[in-house]
């Protein structure tokens, strides 16, 4: 059990965690033709469409309404139907998901009460759903936003009375913001392999996956069809991947009697076991595919080959909570030591699980402090770990949000049989590229004077 520190300091240096805001625009595009829009100035959005363009590689309609000095201080209602008006008639969009940002949630503006009094009096506004999600920056991170956001919508979506007419076959898939769109392709794999019809919401993996449209489109390419969110209250269960994802998952099981199940983490043996042991209850089929079953044997296989690498590993690692759990839980089953674990939010169960003493609310400069202290031998985070991973002349393997030096973050898989074995192949191929030459005084001996430094130490005798 890991107790949650949050040291007391008067500014982060080197900042860990996206926004919210962010979190919830990347759910929004993962539903059909979608546009996000923050309420806010125009560098809170500017800021964050930095960060998707750079991460994916791709075009990202991301707008704001673009509040000023004057709206700020009496109000942003006009600035929301404009803004409303002009994405109709320039993008037609289906679905506008608007995120709420430090500027309007600081002056305390009523968004939800201002946007139902427009949708009601604009009835030429019928034909585009719009959604509110409220995320201020100064409380939460990227999951944080993701996990309002994705409630936001089964809430606005999702009749309060629902009528029962269950789909045996049919299942929702929530996915965390920690998942990327190849993963979220791979646990909808698993599901077709019993027969059964996953909902997934929000789906980035149509919508992100870096695919060249046969048309530009100024709204999301892809994502969850919006008669398919009507329809989650139809479905047997529910799947919750995260933490993050069990108010969701609660939401539709209130609204229409819909249980469900959350999986903390799906990387690793034995948590993608538990996944698929409830795909067989749900199907019926009590005898997997022989494809899965030979996925699992090459996982066991993998887990073999990469813990001569990974068993005894000190791992230092910096991300929102679900994600820090899922590897840092996947690499402590092959006998790793996570010696410095430090996340974003402190909105998460999911501590207390944890294969740690300590797990800091903090930034990367908390994050090289603890590997420092622990000799870590790897560093786990974003691509602003690279500074860190400099300074202690040691390994990153880049995860989580953002990476933007590295192309094709969007097919990273480290979920399911054949996401976790690239993972630990990942890991011990890591470990593996680092040079290291024995020095005399790593076994004991005096140290060898400089002059002969540039000696391989096998040919000093």
């Amino acid at each position: 059990m890991a107790k949650l520190i949050h040291p007391k300091r008067a500014l982060s240096t080197m900042p860990l965690k996206s926004s919210a805001p962010l979190g919830a625009a990347l759910a929004y595009l993962g539903i059909e033709r979608a546009v996000p829009l923050f309420h806010g100035s125009q560098g809170c959005t500017a800021f964050a469409m930095v960060h998707l363009v750079r991460h994916f590689k791709e075009a990202v309609p991301l707008q704001t309404t673009a509040m000023n000095e004057v709206s700020t201080i009496l109000g942003g209602a006009e600035q929301i139907e404009e803004a409303i008006e002009n994405l109709r008639k320039k993008a037609s969009p289906k679905f506008i998901g608007i995120a709420s940002t430090a500027l309007t949630e600081t002056r305390g503006e009523d968004v939800q009460g201002e946007l139902n009094e427009i949708i009601a009096r604009r009835t030429d506004f019928a034909d585009t759903r719009v959604v509110y999600a409220s995320t201020p920056d100064f409380d939460g991170a990227l999951q944080d936003g993701w996990a309002r956001a994705v409630e936001a919508i089964i809430d606005a979506m999702l009749p309060e009375q629902y009528e029962r007419d269950i789909d045996l076959r049919q299942v929702n898939l929530l996915p965390g913001s920690h998942l990327t769109p190849a993963d979220i392709e791979e646990l909808v794999r698993l599901a077709q392999c019993f027969g059964l019809r996953p909902v997934v919401l929000p789906d980035i993996s149509t919508s992100l996956d870096g695919h060249v449209s046969d048309d530009w489109s100024g709204t999301s390419l892809g994502g969850t069809r919006l008669d398919d969110i009507g329809k989650v209250g139809r479905s047997a269960f529910t799947l919750a991947i995260g933490s993050q994802m069990e108010a969701a998952a609660k939401l539709i099981e209130d609204r229409a009697l819909v249980p469900y199940r959350v999986f903390p983490t799906l990387t690793g043996l034995k948590p993608t076991d538990a996944f698929v042991r409830t795909l067989m209850d749900l199907s019926g089929i009590q005898d997997p595919p022989e494809a899965l079953k030979r996925d699992r044997a090459r996982l066991m296989d993998a887990a073999l080959d990469a813990h001569f690498h990974i068993g005894g590993l000190k791992v230092a690692i910096g991300a929102d909570p679900d994600l820090m759990f899922a590897l840092s839980h996947a690499l402590a089953s092959l006998g790793a030591d996570i010696v410095s674990a430090v996340t974003t939010s402190q909105h998460s169960p999911i501590f207390d699980q944890m294969p740690c003493d300590d797990v800091v609310l903090g930034d990367l400069g908390d994050l090289e402090r603890g590997a420092r202290a622990g000799a870590a031998d790897l560093l786990i985070t974003h691509s602003h770990g690279r500074h860190v991973a400099n300074a202690l002349n040691k390994p990153l393997l880049r995860a989580g949000f953002p990476i933007f030096d590295r192309i094709g973050a969007q097919d990273i898989r480290r979920v399911g049989y054949r996401g976790s074995r690239a993972f630990y192949y990942e890991v011990a191929n890591t470990v593996q590229s680092q040079h290291h030459r024995a020095r005399p005084e790593d076994f004991g001996a005096a140290p060898i004077s400089e002059e002969f430094e540039h000696v391989p130490y096998a040919t000093r005798h």
